[in-house]
């Protein structure tokens, strides 16, 4: 699948008057795409060594959920490190230079006004404008960016359909691996999360 397929499923979740989703790999009897696969677990020491498994068996489209933190999990799901701070440092340089620009052009060539006998292109009396507008900018990716990576907001959600996720917020682990996984095949992932110690195993069909 291209990035362009990619960022387009992706943006479909979220606006799906404008966007439709490619054709789905798999289906339901019903005819509707497989969102995915869900197992569900009782402790968190099986919780635990079952994301091992799926880590080590190269899913890369899967997540678990659990109804406290667990001590050590990102290393048990391979988590990469979060592409954030590239992010927001990519915004305070944006911001910067937005106010250099701006202050610069506006002093040195639209409205040149002679202050305190400085020359018209004096970089001192810019800091302030560049701090805030770096700040700014910085502030909004963080908060806007970190919504997107985790997929927010989201009113729905497949897995809302499937009435034993309700105990995700009370006792119960669950590890779904999902459809778009490039190496999802039903039988194979079905049979990777029952030799986890998964409980329950569902397939959950998506929204649309």
């Amino acid at each position: 699948m291209s990035m362009l397929n990619t960022i387009t499923n992706y943006a479909a979740d979220y606006f799906p008057m404008l966007l439709r989703k490619d054709n789905p790999k798999f289906v339901t009897e019903t005819g509707k795409p497989v969102y995915g696969i869900v197992a569900e677990f009782d402790e968190t020491p099986k919780v635990f060594k079952a994301a091992q498994k799926v880590r080590d068996a190269g899913y890369s489209k899967w997540d678990l959920h659990s109804p406290f933190p667990i001590h050590d999990i990102e290393e048990a799901m391979g988590f990469k490190p979060t592409k954030l701070p590239l992010m927001a440092g990519g915004a305070a340089i944006v911001g910067v230079t937005i106010a250099v620009l701006l202050q610069w052009g506006t002093s040195a060539y639209l409205y040149p006004t002679v202050v305190q006998g400085k020359p018209f292109e004096a970089w001192q009396p810019f800091v302030p404008i560049m701090f805030e507008l770096g700040v700014l900018l910085t502030a909004f990716m963080c908060l806007f960016g970190m919504l997107a990576l985790n997929g927010l907001p989201r009113w729905h959600h497949p897995l809302f359909t499937h009435d034993r996720f309700a105990r995700v917020s009370n006792d119960r682990f669950f590890i779904v691996i999902e459809a778009c996984d490039p190496s999802f095949e039903p039988t194979k992932v079905k049979k990777l999360l029952e030799e986890a110690g998964g409980q329950h195993i569902t397939l959950v069909a998506d929204s649309d």
